[in-house]
């Protein structure tokens, strides 16, 4: 299997090499769309507390505390595997890179921008590792809210430590297996969820489903690894079909998903 998805990946890969573009927004017909691709994907700015970031993960990459924890997630062999791993092996392949978490950190910062009213946004990540991903999604604004969802307690107290050491404490992490039923039941309303949990078709449109339930008009899903394996991108072009859904955007590690009217149904596959 893990051949097959590596062979899969290359594929896809070559794919995306041939058929992605970025000219800065241009070729994008809807307006508002064109604003998001201007104002999030094409801005070069830098924030201090970014630096602060990149350093709590290089610290990730040279710590060999060994990890026991149960696995949920599609890399078992079997649910609920009991695992160990280095810190510093999660941090080299469960974090999302440096450019697509500061995209993900730009995001939230062009949305609560457009917010009405003096509230902060309601961001929700599922699969926290070792929580650099969530820090640059909570940097932005301390009024923001993140809820993150970590199925190992043992992953979840380092990522506790990391947002300890950047004092961030607009940050809530739930940890357990996340069970949609009960997601449902905890989630009131979305501005921006990030589905970076199990990697498999079922969980991902289940998350996914729930999550769009509770979004509005200016919400934004975004799901990773969605070139991952054959039934990550079915769920991907499960997700893009959904009528609730307007436009979508595969940057062929993420995948954005847009629910504003004023933009047109189509799937833009581009470079970030």
């Amino acid at each position: 299997m893990a051949m097959r998805n590596g062979l899969y990946r290359v594929k896809s890969w070559l794919k995306y090499q041939l058929t992605a573009w970025n000219t800065g927004g241009e070729g994008i017909h809807s307006p508002y769309l064109f604003e998001w691709v201007r104002m999030v994907m094409a801005d070069k700015n830098s924030y201090y507390i970014w630096g602060e970031i990149e350093r709590v993960r290089e610290k990730m990459l040279q710590d060999e505390r060994v990890l026991r924890f149960v696995d949920f997630g599609s890399g078992a062999k079997e649910k609920g595997e009991v695992r160990e791993r280095r810190v510093r092996e999660l941090a080299k392949n469960s974090l999302a890179s440096k450019r697509y978490a500061q995209m993900l950190s730009r995001l939230v910062n062009w949305l609560g921008q457009k917010k009405e009213g003096k509230e902060g946004l309601v961001v929700v990540e599922l699969g926290t590792s070792l929580g650099i991903t969530t820090a640059y999604l909570a940097a932005m604004d301390s009024k923001n809210k993140v809820v993150s969802y970590e199925g190992c307690e043992a992953v979840a107290n380092v990522a506790k430590e990391n947002w300890k050491a950047l004092n961030m404490k607009n940050i809530e992490c739930r940890v357990g297996e996340i069970d949609v039923t009960k997601l449902d039941e905890d989630i009131e309303q979305v501005d921006v969820a990030f589905i970076d949990a199990n990697h498999t078709y079922v969980h991902t449109c289940e998350y996914f489903k729930v999550l769009a339930n509770k979004v509005h008009e200016k919400s934004v899903i975004v799901v990773d690894d969605i070139h991952h394996s054959e039934e990550m991108e079915r769920a991907w072009k499960e997700i893009c079909a959904d009528e609730r859904v307007t436009s979508t955007m595969d940057l062929y590690q993420m995948g954005l998903v847009f629910f504003d009217p004023h933009y047109w149904k189509r799937n833009y596959i581009m470079r970030l």
